[in-house]
Formats: C-alpha cells, structure tokens, sequence
C-alpha cells in the first residue's frame, strides 16, 4: 500500500493517504475529492560511516531541506 502527499483544492489542506486497490479518495478535512498528488520525498539509509554532526540541523520532513523542519514553509 503506497503512502501518497496530496492538498485539496477545496480548502488547502495538505496530508497523507494510504492508497489501496479503487478507493476513493477524499480530503478528511472537508471530504472533497478535488485532490492534487504531491511529490513525495523518501529517506534511505546507506551503509557509510558520514554522519550529520551533532549541531546541524535535521532535514525538513516535506522536502529534505538541510536548513531544518519548516524551512520550505510546507505545512
């Protein structure tokens, strides 16, 4: 079951759905189905030793911005 980004065109809402065979999809904030699919952004893990230092910032959860969460001003 692919988990996909989308944001109602109704109202704006951004958010996550879990996609399965024929659903119908719909915006759990006011249950319109006028969605747009979003880019999704996925994290890996790879076998080096680099690591982040201790004082850098995360990534963004949305866009992998290395400047942290809400540096894309994606909600």
């Amino acid at each position: 079951m692919p988990l996909y980004e989308y944001t109602c065109r109704s109202c704006a809402q951004s958010f996550e759905l879990l996609v399965r065979g024929n659903d119908t999809l719909q915006c759990p904030s006011c249950t319109s189905t006028e969605l747009e699919r979003r880019s999704s952004v996925f994290a890996a893990r790879t076998s080096g030793t680099a690591q982040r230092p201790a004082d850098a910032p995360a990534g963004c959860g949305h866009c992998g911005d290395p400047r942290g969460p809400g540096s894309c001003s994606i909600n």
